[in-house]
């Protein structure tokens, strides 16, 4: 893969961008100081950029009962199971500045059931992981165990919506070789 390319396949990015997106593109610079490859991977098409930003910015940042650190941590949890470097290494340094805490984000990386983290943020991974590894197999026994730990009903959909949408982007990460900005790899050690 070249260098300037995001992933393994020749998709290079809209040229020039929009004025929408190079704005979006400017702010990006300027807060995280990269453009996240991701971003950069779905430039090719700016109609499935659109798509994709907009499914993220509401799940992730958008409005949740679920801190945006669990948000993180479920993004990390996922992406541990499929094994998916570009989301482990982006969101683990997210966990990492989010937390304050660079063990914690090792942790999730690595095993989340090693990291200290409360009982009812373990009960949330739990759910999201085996939504991953076995998604038929979830019953309401499960849904039930978030609720005993205090989510509702609307907190099971947010926790449910972000874990499948890492299941979606893994893949899609995976299967075209998408890179982690190198910047990721140092933040917030």
């Amino acid at each position: 893969m070249a260098n300037d390319m995001p992933t393994a396949l020749d998709l290079p990015m809209v040229d020039p961008l929009p004025e929408a997106t190079q704005k979006y593109f400017d702010v990006c610079q300027e807060k995280l100081g990269m453009v996240p490859n991701v971003l950069r991977a779905y430039a090719f098409d700016i109609d499935k950029l659109n798509a994709f930003t907009g499914m993220y910015n509401d799940l992730m940042l958008g409005d949740s009962a679920l801190t945006k650190l669990e948000r993180e941590m479920i993004a990390v949890a996922v992406s541990s199971v499929n094994k998916c470097y570009y989301c482990l290494v982006a969101h683990g340094a997210a966990v990492r500045e989010m937390s304050g805490d660079p063990q914690l984000g090792e942790a999730l990386v690595m095993n989340y059931r090693v990291a200290k983290i409360s009982a009812k943020q373990r009960a949330m991974l739990d759910f999201a992981v085996k939504l991953t590894e076995a998604s038929a197999k979830v019953e309401e026994a499960d849904r039930q165990a978030l609720r005993d730990v205090g989510f509702t009903d609307r907190d099971i959909f947010d926790i449910a919506s972000v874990a499948g949408f890492f299941n979606m982007t893994n893949r899609v990460a995976s299967g075209t070789d998408m890179r982690p900005n190198d910047g990721y790899h140092a933040q917030a050690r």
